[in-house]
């Protein structure tokens, strides 16, 4: 007897409710009719093809099964390349846009080259009129040396000049006023010399003489300055006096000059023990 209800059950859980019952239905209605219109033999004949068709729908249902199966692992595959293909679109588009940055900043630090090597060429320039300057400097500085050597020269010979025309006057008028200043009584002739020192050096002294005093023999040291400062005080001291302090125990120092750099300069000599006399005193 034909059991459509064992069929539906098969049916439904490969190709679902709907579809098992209609198809059971179906069977039904075929065995219904073939059994009114054909033998015993032509039915069981009837029944197992439809059995063999049953064992093939199972094994179409399986290979359907199966397919649904590759073709639900091919769209997870598929959807799985298409993540990665859209996670590619990303970097490929994140790397465009870090490309287009790229070429931003070095068309950028292209354009601040470009200034750089003008300013660099400006410079350039600059320095090499700085030079050019500085070589026609250098000359007229060499020239200018020249010329200062030659004024110093020139202010020296000067320099000179007076200070030996002051020394003449010195050595003219210097014993009269001594004499009537301090009773020194100049013996001889004052004189511009060479005096060595203990140690044998000799040292210039451009006012020397001999004098007496109540009785005392001394040695006049003097020196003439145009213009004279508290420095030129202690230099006479230092370099003319003091080398000779162990030649000349008894000595009379005296300076002579045109003017003071300083009111205070005439009473800081007379505190060392100098005399002092201007060139106007000589008359």
């Amino acid at each position: 007897m034909f059991n459509a209800f064992r069929y539906f059950e098969e049916f439904r859980e490969s190709l679902g409710e709907e579809v098992a019952l209609k198809l059971a239905r179906a069977l039904a209605e075929i065995y219904e009719n073939l059994s009114r219109s054909v033998t015993k033999e032509e039915f069981n004949e009837l029944r197992e093809i439809v059995r063999e068709q049953g064992e093939n729908l199972k094994v179409l249902t399986q290979r359907v099964d199966q397919l649904t199966e590759d073709v639900r692992q091919l769209t997870q595959r598929v959807d799985q390349l298409t993540q990665r293909v859209d996670q590619l679109t990303q970097r490929v588009d994140q790397l465009t846009e870090d490309v287009r940055q790229l070429t931003q900043r070095v068309d950028q630090l292209t354009q601040r080259v470009d200034q750089l090597t003008q300013r660099v060429d400006q410079l350039t320039q600059r320095v090499d009129q700085l030079t050019e300057d500085v070589r026609r400097l250098t000359g007229e500085m060499g020239k200018m040396k020249t010329d200062l050597s030659d004024l110093r020269k020139q202010v020296g010979g000067l320099s000179h000049t007076v200070g030996y025309t002051l020394e003449n006057e010195a050595y003219r008028y210097l014993p009269g006023l001594l004499e009537r200043d301090y009773g020194v009584r100049v013996e001889g002739d004052l004189l511009r010399t060479f005096v060595e020192d203990e140690r044998g050096r000799p040292v210039e002294v451009n006012i020397f003489g001999r004098a007496r005093r109540d009785g005392h023999t001394l040695i006049i040291l003097g020196e003439a300055k145009a213009q004279l400062s508290r420095n030129d005080v202690d230099r006479f001291l230092r370099r003319k006096v003091k080398p000779l302090e162990g030649i000349f125990p008894e000595k009379f120092l005296v300076l002579v000059t045109h003017m003071i750099t300083h009111p205070s300069v005439e009473e800081y000599a007379r505190s060392r023990g100098i005399a002092l006399y201007y060139s106007y005193q000589f008359r």
